[in-house]
């Protein structure tokens, strides 16, 4: 059996970052989102977003349908303050994480939760998650699309001279997905020995005392 298939862990986990509303994202906007969510799933990485509507709900459902795996992070500190105080969805969702913390504090866990950030059709909760995600030097993609979001994202670039290898600009979401996963798997081999020898780091028992193999 594969190491991907004994630990999810192994497998990339890219965030998509997008507004909750977007009646300002163009008429296509729900059909990319779904294409960038399937080629998610499709290219072997879960999902990652902030458990809300619009852009991440469309992009969840895409990986869904596609059959991967989910993971939403809520501002909400319960269930039930997701549902009657946020007005947030369950739908499309494989596990959501209830932080507590709002939404600035959402959207920081929410960054450091996975590998690469993915961002499209924005507003201002997408600008934070994009600058918390480019501090971090994490891989970081821009999906242009009929919307401005791109373009606001490459004057801040611009004008706040701060050049930055990981970032990624591309209108094609199979492109953009697969040059993220290829920026993800460059980090990990250079930083990470556990995966670039896989096969050492697992052992075939499943007892209490089963140590991890370096």
């Amino acid at each position: 059996m594969e190491a991907e298939q004994k630990h999810q862990h192994l497998k990339p986990k890219i965030v998509v970052s997008g507004a909750a509303e977007t009646g300002h994202c163009g008429p296509n906007a729900f059909q990319v989102a779904m294409e960038l969510g399937r080629e998610v799933a499709t290219q072997g990485a879960i999902l990652v977003n902030g458990a809300t509507t619009g852009f991440p709900f469309w992009t969840a459902r895409g990986a869904k349908e596609a059959g991967g795996i989910v993971i939403g992070i809520s501002p909400a500190a319960s269930e039930r303050e997701h549902i009657e105080l946020y007005k947030l969805p369950l739908d499309y969702l494989d596990i959501i994480i209830f932080t507590g913390f709002g939404y600035s504090g959402r959207n920081f866990l929410l960054t450091r939760a996975a590998d690469a950030v993915i961002v499209g059709c924005g507003r201002i909760g997408t600008v934070n998650e994009f600058t918390v995600a480019f501090e971090d030097k994490k891989p970081l993609g821009v999906l242009e699309g009929e919307w401005e979001t791109g373009e606001v994202f490459k004057t801040m670039v611009e004008k706040g001279h701060r050049p930055n290898e990981q970032l990624i600009f591309d209108k094609n979401p199979k492109e953009l997905v697969s040059k993220i996963l290829k920026l993800i798997e460059k980090e990990k081999n250079q930083s990470y020995n556990v995966y670039t020898t896989p096969d050492k780091f697992y052992t075939e028992c499943t007892g209490p005392d089963c140590k991890i193999i370096l």
